[in-house]
């Protein structure tokens, strides 16, 4: 009588892994890449959260620093300091005209609002 036996070849299992791998290969790239960009856009959102904040303290003529004398506080224009998802760090604006940035500078995934603005028109 003849024994079958039940499982998979060494062949099987290779093309399998073989699989795997390539859809691992084409995933991980655009996935690295959309969260850079979705980090990116939360940076630029919380950047005109601040700038917002500042001009309205410029109108109420407050100072716009990012302590408790300026706007951020909870009894201020922003109640918590956003922070950067990328791990960069926001600066306030040094000048009346200038707008508040973020240290976090990726090449092609610079968190500015100048770089925003100039990407949606």
């Amino acid at each position: 009588m003849k024994r079958m036996l039940k499982g998979f070849t060494l062949v099987e299992i290779m093309i399998v892994v073989a699989i795997i791998a390539i859809l691992a290969a084409v995933a991980i790239p655009n996935f690295i890449r959309y969260r850079k960009t979705s980090q990116m856009n939360a940076c630029v959102s919380n950047l005109k959260q601040l700038q917002a904040a500042c001009e309205q303290a410029r109108m109420n003529n407050i100072p716009t620093t990012f302590d408790s004398a300026g706007i951020i506080g909870t009894d201020k224009y922003i109640k918590v300091m956003p922070t950067c998802p990328a791990g960069g760090s926001y600066t306030p604006p040094a000048a009346d005209t200038d707008d508040p940035t973020c240290s976090s500078q990726e090449s092609g995934y610079e968190h500015t609002l100048n770089k925003a603005a100039a990407a949606t028109t």
